[in-house]
């Protein structure tokens, strides 16, 4: 069962949280399938001290498959998704390359 909204204008801008009440940032774009009219993803800007922020290091936003999407109202609910811890020596390694 899909998510269904009436105004894909109205998602610009609304915050996002996860199913567990942690806080990602603001929806800044939609990406859409015009061949079957539905929304493919949503592209979130994160803020610095959110869990997206913390996330991905200083990058602008994410792209979030719209299938991770639970409920859209006042605030867009997504599906919380732990990642694994990366231990920094693998992390410092990556980045001397």
């Amino acid at each position: 069962m899909g998510v269904t909204i009436k105004d894909v204008a109205d998602l610009f801008g609304k915050d996002v949280f996860t199913s567990k009440g942690v806080y990602c940032g603001k929806v800044a774009d939609v990406e859409v399938d015009l061949t079957k009219f539905k929304l493919k993803s949503l592209v979130i800007e994160a803020t610095r001290n959110s869990f997206l922020g913390q996330l991905i290091k200083g990058k602008k936003g994410v792209i979030v498959p719209y299938s991770l999407v639970q409920a859209v109202g006042d605030i867009v609910i997504i599906k919380h998704v732990n990642i694994p811890e990366v231990p920094e020596e693998v992390e410092e390694a990556a980045e001397s390359v």
